[in-house]
């Protein structure tokens, strides 16, 4: 068995001849097998309890299983727990050089090109089942056929296959034959665990599900007794009616008359029975009970999932629903930077760790999370900035509006050209009115504003100055001293220039009018 010297994060050496078996693979016979059997049907209280408190103390199999079982049956649990999930599942991921040196770039370079590939889209949502369950596993299937290492597949693992320590409860242990009881441990750069932080404590006692089984529970009798309910709603009571020398059988067969008309609508008894239908009973607004216990429930999962019910449950306003998906935001970043942690942890240092020279620092994956944008307020602002001299990277504001860079030789949208044939045509129409000359500038404005454009740069090095000044007194008439005191420091020269320059310009443009007859 071929070790390196290269160590994980526990100080383990890596184990060459392992990182291309499949070491976690399900087994027709053994200790991991894919059939379970039923844990949901027949919850009853107790059962549940027994089940977190095993689960709690390192036999979690049925908890795993009921979690699983959840997700199959409650429809709104299962909703609203994909949409926890397929919110991570389709975030974008941006890698990032560990600097910007040559070295550091190739190598986040390579690393994009990974997790481009469709199979690590399938490892970022196979990791998200580790919300409702407390932990997520998939087994990197390593290719050495090239000259790096590099995933072939991410094969997710059945959560049952494994089992955390009993003296601490957080090492994940890959259950096996070898030790059936405690696990054997996780091959050093073989598996990916991911566990996403949900609430502090032991790992197992933070998946969702936990806090759902209740609820599920709850409901899954508040809907039995509801269709038993809606089987019998309006129906007629039927009595049956026999003689004090009726015998067992006789009674036995009015009995099952009784029954049958509840479906058949026909029965068969002696001349000697009778059978009364009486009025149903007033039941107004048991339906309704039945209703809104169910969504009670419903609500309270939704809150414990998503964190809000505005936008999940019916009876929310859109304002409402864009408030509380703030809330879900919040969610969503936290979800997003766990999932990247355990991406860096598990994935990217063992790929660097076996293809590249160590003493360099990692490249950093992070899974992106938008940020909700005002459009408009954005459009509205850089159209009174930019014409004030903001200056703006297009592809930032590309970014923002989510428009690629447009492609050379693309047809792109512009302000339309100005009609050069108009003002000949216009000329042409004798009938039509001579349009109007703009007006030429005054040659009085224009000496002014050469004047400002040179005394521009000057006077602003004073206003620096005096703001500088400003911000060392601690009243006007300490200012007003401090300033007689540094204004001969001050630098005034380019600013003499710049007045002589506009006086020499005002008058030479005062000859020139005068020869010109103006």
């Amino acid at each position: 068995m071929a070790d390196s010297r290269i160590v994980d994060q526990y100080g383990r050496p890596i184990q060459y001849d392992k990182l291309t078996e499949e070491l976690a693979a399900a087994r027709t016979t053994g200790i991991r097998q894919v059939w379970h059997q039923s844990v949901a049907s027949g919850l009853t209280p107790q059962r549940l309890a027994s089940i977190l408190r095993a689960a709690a103390e390192g036999s979690a199999n049925d908890y795993l299983t009921l979690a699983e079982e959840m997700e199959e049956r409650d429809l709104h649990y299962a909703s609203v727990l994909g949409t926890r999930k397929l919110a991570v599942a389709g975030l974008s991921v941006r890698v990032e050089a560990a600097s910007d040196d040559p070295e550091d770039v190739r190598r986040a370079d390579q690393l994009k090109e990974l997790v481009d590939s469709p199979e690590f889209g399938e490892l970022q949502a196979d990791l998200t089942d580790a919300m409702g369950k407390g932990y997520a596993v998939s087994e990197i299937m390593w290719d050495r056929s090239g000259k790096t290492w590099n995933p072939e597949r991410f094969e997710p693992r059945d959560q049952r296959f494994f089992q955390f320590d009993r003296d601490a409860g957080r090492e994940l242990r890959l259950l096996d034959e070898a030790d059936p009881v405690n696990g054997v441990a996780l091959a050093p750069y073989k598996f990916i665990v991911h566990l996403p932080r949900i609430r502090s404590g032991l790992p197992i006692r933070g998946g969702l599900a936990r806090l759902a089984a209740v609820g599920y529970m709850c409901k899954a009798w508040t809907w039995k007794d509801w269709m038993g309910f809606a089987d019998i709603f309006g129906m007629p009571m039927r009595v049956g009616r026999y003689g004090a020398g009726a015998s067992k059988e006789d009674i036995s067969t009015l009995m099952s008359a009784v029954a049958n008309l509840g479906s058949d609508a026909a029965a068969v008894i002696p001349d000697s029975m009778r059978i009364d239908f009486t009025q149903a009973a007033n039941v107004s607004g048991a339906g309704d009970f039945f209703k809104g216990l169910a969504e009670w429930w419903d609500k309270q999962v939704s809150k414990a999932v998503v964190g809000q019910t505005m936008s999940t449950d019916d009876g929310s306003s859109q304002a409402q629903a864009t408030i509380h998906n703030e809330v879900r935001l919040d969610l969503l970043q936290a979800d997003a930077k766990a999932e990247s942690n355990t991406l860096n942890r598990w994935f990217v240092r063992p790929w660097c760790d076996l293809n590249f020279a160590p003493g360099r620092p990692y490249p950093r994956l992070i899974i992106d999370v938008p940020q909700p944008e005002d459009t408009k307020l954005l459009i509205t602002a850089l159209e009174k900035l930019v014409p004030l001299g903001l200056k703006v990277e297009q592809s930032v504001i590309r970014d923002k509006l989510n428009l690629p860079s447009p492609a050379e030789g693309a047809d792109l949208l512009g302000a339309p050209a100005p009609d050069l044939t108009r003002p000949l045509a216009q000329a042409l129409n004798k009938e039509q009115a001579p349009t109007k000359v703009p007006a030429v500038r005054d040659i009085v404005d224009n000496q002014v504003r050469t004047l400002e454009t040179g005394a521009a740069v000057p006077i602003d090095d004073m206003v620096e100055e005096i703001k500088a000044l400003l911000d060392q007194v601690s009243s006007l008439e300490e200012f007003r001293d401090r300033l007689i005191e540094v204004y001969p420091a001050m630098t005034t020269s380019q600013l003499n220039d710049a007045i002589a320059d506009g006086l020499t310009a005002a008058s030479l443009a005062g000859r020139d009018d005068i020869l010109r007859g103006l």
